[in-house]
């Protein structure tokens, strides 16, 4: 039942695409819960070792892991783009027939079931946006600079006021951002998920201090007053999470 949900998901994804005329990427956003660094340290070894080569081997790249800064935070974030539909649906299967994964991860699915590697799996499959149809990667991640990322979701209360807010940073809110320096790696709608109606996009900058300044600059932008003043982007937002990431030392982005 569950790979003919996805199928008939994705078939739509490739319709919409098509109809478009335009190749966006999709991506898996994924977060292993959980509540000690004992069990992150677990599901950590386990992405670094097992799932983030696999990946590669089947030619995804620009895989993102990240950590909360928050310190009572004990999560792993995982960002997995795909090219297509396929790769996304595919993606069980060939780890099933990845001999080196299966080996590589035999201790993380060892773990017993009164002591689990993770709390839980929240999972979303999201659909880049338009105005940036793929992942971005800065300086400072091909250099393994020193980083933070601010990941966020907003929420709207409609299916329409979400796709307006989509229209609003395809038609000059991304472009904004990249003006003022803002770093950002994606921007994507959840087609499959909680929340929704609901986006996400991630923001990257060399610290927190730097991308408070961003930030600031972004606020006090003519062209944002002019933007969110426009009547066809009024209460296009109802809530607005985020988290602030720091990435791994194995982490593509």
């Amino acid at each position: 039942m569950r790979n003919f949900l996805l199928l008939l998901v994705c078939g739509w994804i490739m319709q919409q695409a098509s109809a478009s005329g335009q190749q966006t990427e999709l991506y898996e956003l994924r977060v292993y819960l959980n509540n000690t660094p004992e069990k992150q340290s677990v599901v950590s070894d386990y992405l670094k070792s097992s799932l983030v080569p696999a990946l590669h081997r089947m030619g995804i790249k620009r895989v993102g892991v990240f950590k909360p800064v928050k310190g009572d935070d004990y999560s792993m974030f995982l960002l997995v783009p795909f090219q297509n539909a396929e790769q996304f649906v595919n993606l069980r299967s060939n780890l099933e027939n990845d001999k080196k994964y299966q080996e590589s991860a035999k201790d993380y699915f060892d773990q017993p079931l009164k002591n689990p590697a993770f709390k839980r799996i929240e999972s979303r499959l999201l659909k880049a946006f338009r105005g940036m149809p793929e992942i971005e990667t800065s300086e400072l991640s091909e250099k393994k600079l020193p980083r933070v990322f601010e990941l966020r979701l907003y929420e709207s209360h409609t299916e329409d006021h979400a796709r307006r807010k989509v229209h609003m940073f395809d038609n000059g809110e991304i472009q904004l951002m990249r003006d003022v320096q803002m770093g950002p790696v994606f921007f994507a709608e959840t087609i499959a998920g909680s929340d929704a109606p609901n986006l996400v996009y991630m923001l990257s900058a060399a610290n927190r201090d730097q991308h408070a300044e961003h930030w600031k600059a972004f606020l006090a932008h003519p062209e944002w007053d002019r933007m969110k003043n426009l009547e066809q982007y009024k209460d296009t937002v109802s809530k607005i999470q985020n988290w602030f990431l720091v990435p791994t030392k194995y982490s593509d982005l």
